[in-house]
């Protein structure tokens, strides 16, 4: 049995936009579900206009967005409203991606699905949640970033906040959010009914800072920004090579051991600033600079191997391009091709989630409304019925 047959049979019906909440659904795509993916007249999900584009198509929206189904329908009119109810009725799952109260207004909320369908797994996917002291506020990643304290240990001291590059707190809650869709799956395996579970971007970036949090109580400093260094050990962080720069780990007083006769300083070793974990994290600056004074002596690829020759953990900092063409991505298969399509040109390439096995699917995300007839035919709609629902969509 592979990966993509763990929630076969499984019905998701999403309504939600731009990363964390397609990310959720996608996942439980790649494992089999049937996600229907349903957007607004018009532009549809907000991440089909983001660019870049290759094409019509956004890589945005094509890196979250795989193996779903997608059908139009507007939910502002009482008759496209009705329609994803009787969606929903034969719905596993429903994920929703509304500002706090927005989908109860519209009658698409909890309560409302579950009258229809008390088997339900219902998630909310929003910002900040609906209670609490920020009950309903809108936010994007790097707005939770910026607020959960993030930024203000992110870059180098004395710098600008800096946002993390990728969009860590919505992939992070869609992550959470499957998660959560799971276990209410698995709870109802044994209860019988459905209920709602909710997945929050402040949530997941407070999850993230954990150890960061605690370690904030244990000393009683609010930590700063370290650039690439870190508070709980040292040289733990990055040097500069006499061509480009190097990550050194250095993380114990073994490794440390190592890391001085390999760069030619093994007095460091013995050297009583340098004694123990929590005597390199004091005296820091003097032990990256003299680390980064042998260091740079080097070329990058040079110092990788003197280190590793050493058992050091140790790697060059790679660009982007570099790091997914590396042997090591493509030996795990980390950029794969789309499941081609008759007739089609080839579509962008698509990053395999870390569950992957050789038997997920990687179809290319759906054209806007692309299974709209289908999808409704398949949930009993009549033809006339159809037609009506396509003529609210169309222009």
């Amino acid at each position: 049995m592979s990966s993509a047959d763990t929630f076969r049979g499984i019905r998701v019906l999403e309504l939600t936009t731009t990363i964390a909440g397609p990310y959720s659904a996608m996942i439980l795509a790649d494992l089999g579900a049937d996600v229907v993916k349903v957007e607004r007249p018009g532009g549809g999900d907000d991440a089909r206009s983001m660019p870049p584009h290759r094409g019509a198509e956004s890589a945005v929206f094509h890196a979250v967005n795989r193996n779903k189904r997608s059908v139009v329908l507007d939910l502002k009119d009482p008759a496209g409203r009705e329609a994803f109810l009787r969606l929903a009725e034969s719905a596993d799952v429903v994920v929703q991606s509304y500002r706090p109260g927005a989908a109860d207004k519209l009658g698409l909320g909890f309560a409302d699905v579950r009258a229809r369908n008390p088997r339900v797994v219902y998630c909310s996917v929003s910002a900040f949640g609906a209670s609490g002291a920020a009950a309903g506020l809108p936010g994007y990643d790097p707005l939770v970033q910026a607020f959960t304290g993030m930024m203000s240990m992110t870059g180098e001291p004395g710098g600008a906040p800096v946002r993390v590059a990728p969009s860590l707190t919505d992939l992070t809650t869609g992550m959470w959010a499957a998660m959560a869709i799971m276990a209410a799956l698995r709870r109802r395996d044994v209860t019988g009914v459905g209920e709602h579970v909710e997945a929050t971007l402040v949530d997941s970036g407070y999850a993230l800072l954990c150890h960061q949090i605690i370690g904030m109580y244990a000393t009683g400093v609010t930590p700063g920004p370290l650039g690439s260094a870190s508070p709980i050990t040292a040289p733990y962080e990055c040097f500069e090579t006499s061509d480009g720069w190097v990550m050194i780990a250095a993380g114990n007083d073994g490794l440390f051991a190592r890391l001085c006769p390999a760069l030619g300083v093994p007095e460091l070793a013995s050297d009583e600033r340098f004694v123990g974990s929590a005597a390199r994290v004091r005296n820091r600056d003097a032990l990256h600079a003299a680390v980064q004074e042998r260091v740079g002596r080097h070329t990058t690829d040079r110092c990788v191997a003197i280190l590793r020759e050493a058992g050091i953990p140790v790697g060059p900092v790679n660009d982007l391009r570099a790091a997914v063409e590396h042997p090591v991505a493509v030996d795990r298969g980390t950029v794969v091709a789309a499941d081609p399509e008759p007739g089609e040109e080839p579509v962008l390439p698509m990053v395999r989630l870390p569950l992957d096995d050789a038997g997920t699917a990687h179809a290319r995300p759906p054209r806007l409304g692309e299974h709209s007839v289908d999808v409704l035919r398949e949930a009993g709609f009549a033809e006339e019925e159809i037609a009506r629902l396509l003529t609210l969509t169309a222009g």
